[in-house]
């Protein structure tokens, strides 16, 4: 019996589902251009002013690369629960850098869904965007907890 779930569950499973994969292809897109241009994609990075010169290249070239697995694992289903928490937390951190960076008064250009610095809108506008980002893997964690899902169940 343990297998079996109440019918009633099934939509939010679905919303789940959907806020999964939607989260997943955000970081698929999200890491295409930064993968192809990692020269400015560092420089980006740098401009943010919260990592050492040292780690400024390896960041510019290993993050894209994993918000392209955690979004593949996301799409496809494989490592679900790891992925979706990961996504969580990564998501969270850039929130996280763009408020710091407000409160110092640093204008950074993004660098969210693009390498090129032509970004120009302001801090506010990227903080929200990026809240409401962040918002779909807990909302996806919400999701899973009412379908009644744990960690094994989720598919």
């Amino acid at each position: 019996m343990q297998g079996l779930r109440p019918v009633g569950n099934a939509p939010w499973e679905a919303v789940a589902w959907l806020l999964r994969l939607a989260v997943g292809c955000v970081l698929i897109y999200a890491s295409a251009d930064k993968i192809l241009h990692p020269q400015n994609f560092a420089a980006i990075v740098k401009d943010y002013r919260i990592l050492p010169e040292a780690l400024v290249n390896l960041t510019a070239i290993w993050l894209p690369w994993f918000e392209l697995v955690l979004g593949v694992c996301l799409y496809t289903g494989f490592w679900r629960q790891g992925a979706l928490f990961l996504a969580t937390s990564l998501l969270g951190a850039f929130w996280l850098a763009l408020i710091v960076n407000y409160f110092r008064g640093i204008d950074v250009g993004c660098g969210c869904f693009t390498s090129t610095p032509s970004e120009s809108a302001p801090m506010l506008w990227y903080i929200g965007r990026d809240a409401l980002l962040l918002a779909l893997p807990l909302a996806a964690w919400e999701a899973q907890r009412r379908a009644g899902l744990d960690a094994d169940q989720v598919r």
